[in-house]
């Protein structure tokens, strides 16, 4: 099975990286709508474009395995944020399960950031060029 093991963990990057990637290009499109939800959660607007660069930053640097790691763990942290701030209404069936979506991709983002990128990746193509 080692011979799955790049083409796996590029994949899993590919998958932690979408919903960022989607969502931080919908929220620049949607940029009023975002910023009305977000104070309505009472999170300052003047947040948001932290929270656009952080999933389009962050969604690119896990995709490419650039400082994946560092981005990993700041990713999975801005996960549980997002759950506890956003998606904490135990009594809406959808925000608990999006709740429980956070913390199941906080957990691949740790488990990216123990294992690294693998070898597909910006961060080991540069290590072999050292």
């Amino acid at each position: 099975m080692q011979f799955l093991t790049a083409p796996v963990a590029l994949i899993g990057r590919v998958f932690l990286a979408y919903i960022f990637l989607v969502e931080g290009v919908g929220k620049i499109a949607h940029y009023s709508d975002v910023a009305a939800y977000m104070q309505t959660g009472g999170v300052s607007s003047s947040l948001l474009p932290l929270v656009i660069l952080t999933e389009l930053g962050g969604g690119l640097l896990v995709l490419t395995g650039f400082w994946a790691r560092w981005a990993a763990i700041g990713m999975a942290g801005f996960c549980v944020i997002t759950a506890l701030l956003f998606h904490n209404d135990g009594a809406d069936v959808g925000q608990t399960i999006n709740f429980q979506k956070n913390f199941a991709m906080a957990g691949g983002f740790l488990l990216l950031a123990a294992f690294g990128p693998g070898a597909w990746s910006l961060d080991e193509w540069l290590a072999r060029r050292r």
